[in-house]
Parts: C-alpha cells; sequence; structure tokens
C-alpha cells in the first residue's frame, strides 16, 4: 500500500516533518468494550453453528480467559498475542482438555489435535470479518487523513493481533489512498514500543527519526516508543474509558511533543 511519491512536507511548529504515523485503536477508531463483546458474540455464534456441540457461554468466558493469559504471556515480552492460537486452545477446552494454570505454559501442540486447521481459520477470520462490520469509521477521520495526505506522508502504525483486519478495515473506510503504509505488530513480528517496528515503519515511510511524528493514546507503546526510537510524539489523551484495549498512562520518563484531545487539534498544531 504505498503512494507513488511522497507529498511535500511542512509545518511551523515542527520544521523537517515529512510523515505522521497514527495508533489504530482508540486513536484512528474508538473501540468500545460493547463492540469488542458484539464482535466476540458473533465470531462464538458461527463456530458454534459450524461445529456443533459446543456451549456459546462456555465458548465466551474460555475466550476471555485465554485473551487474559496470551496478554499477560506475550506483551512482558513484546509479541503480539496470536489469534490463531486462541481458537485451538479455547477448542481444546470445549472438547474436553483442560487449561493449564497460570503459572505454566499451554501444550499446543496437544490443544491443537482438538480442532482443524480449518475450523480455525474460520474462527478467525468470522472474528476479522464481524470487527469490521461491527466497529464504524469515525466520518471526520477519513476528512482528516485526505486533508493531511496533501502535506505529508501517512500511515498506520499499530499493535493489531490480525493485520489483514486493519487493511479490510482501510479499505471499507475509503482511507486507503491517503496512506502510504499500513504497518501492524502481527506483519512485524514485534508490538511497540520495541524499536524494530518503528524501524520497519521508517522504511516503509522512506523517512526516519524526527522527520516523522507518532499519534497514539498508549503512553508505553506510542509516545516511550516512538521518543526512543528517535521520533517526534504526540500524545492522544482522549481515550475511550470502557475499552478494553491495552493502555498505560504517563509515568514521566519522556516527553511528548504535542498533547492533544482530539485530532482535529493535531491538524490545528501542523497549521
Amino acid at each position: 500500500m504505498l503512494r507513488a511519491e511522497a507529498p511535500p512536507a511542512g509545518s511551523q511548529r515542527f520544521p523537517g516533518l515529512c510523515a505522521i504515523s497514527f495508533d489504530f485503536g482508540n486513536t484512528l477508531v474508538p473501540v468500545s468494550r460493547t463492540d469488542l463483546e458484539t464482535v466476540v458474540e458473533r465470531m462464538t455464534a458461527a463456530v458454534a453453528e459450524r461445529c456443533g456441540g459446543l456451549d456459546l457461554d462456555a465458548f465466551r468466558a474460555a475466550w476471555a480467559e485465554e485473551r487474559e493469559r496470551q496478554f499477560a504471556e506475550e506483551v512482558p515480552r513484546l509479541r503480539e498475542v496470536d489469534l490463531d492460537r486462541r481458537v485451538v486452545r479455547v477448542l481444546a477446552r470445549l472438547r474436553g482438555m483442560p487449561p493449564p494454570p497460570r503459572t505454566r505454559s499451554w501444550d499446543d501442540d496437544a490443544a491443537a489435535r482438538r480442532s482443524t486447521p480449518i475450523e480455525v481459520a474460520f474462527a478467525v477470520d468470522t472474528y476479522s470479518r464481524a470487527f469490521v462490520a461491527v466497529v464504524p469509521p469515525p466520518a471526520e477521520v477519513g476528512r482528516l487523513l485526505g486533508r493531511l495526505a496533501g502535506r505529508f506522508s501517512l500511515a498506520v502504525l499499530s499493535n493489531w493481533p490480525l493485520a489483514s483486519t486493519i487493511d479490510a478495515y482501510v479499505e471499507a473506510a475509503g482511507w486507503q489512498p491517503f496512506l502510504r503504509a499500513v504497518i501492524v505488530s502481527q506483519r512485524v513480528g514485534t508490538i511497540k514500543p520495541d524499536p524494530r517496528i518503528f524501524r520497519a515503519a521508517e522504511a516503509a515511510l522512506g523517512s526516519e527519526g524526527q522527520a516523522i511524528l507518532h499519534v497514539g493514546d498508549d503512553w508505553a507503546a506510542d509516545i516511550v516508543g516512538a521518543k526512543r526510537a528517535g521520533w517526534r510524539a504526540a500524545y492522544f489523551r482522549h481515550r475511550q474509558v470502557e475499552s478494553p484495549l491495552p493502555a498505560s498512562k504517563p509515568d514521566g520518563s519522556v516527553k511528548p511533543d504535542l498533547e492533544i484531545d482530539s485530532l482535529e487539534a493535531l491538524e490545528s498544531a501542523l497549521a
């Protein structure tokens, strides 16, 4: 997803700024707890109908527990959670395999014998499609990206367990023409604040260091990560209070170049 050529740079407040990257969840797209619960409900209903004999309440409970387990295990290692693996573990539980205690890891090879690759792929694809259908793109975001794309190279730079979901969302929202790249942790193999994902974004954007401004709502992932990568950073303070997405609060370890409460305020700061 590349633009033919980079637009001219320009910002009085940030001299030399050539590119802007945006976090996805709760920066470009508000993601509420209700939205994600609806996505899971649609996925579980479809999987239960396809596979047969699955208890919906047990499926949802196992999904929530394995989600928490994955975040506890993977995030400290700067690794993205794996939706395929979560589906495998949930189906194994529902088909009689007891989950290990939280102090031990899953035997994923044994768990995989309780499901088929087709079942797992169906569940993940259904989850992805449901997210795109359920979570609406804010109308103002497309207009904002359209205006900024005339001055800067733009990208999505996100921690997300399924890159194809963001690809599909960007296409459905009509944002694709405005973006030079979509960089997602699942594709890169590591999550923000790991410097490697910022290096991958630099390669995709054709800019580096202070020439890039990253906008995000997660302090540790977005602001600390961007500043330690040598970028500029804009802290988006207006976060979904009821969102289940991971987040962290300012700790004073770095200083953002900008603090905003709306994306419109970002555009004003760049005028």
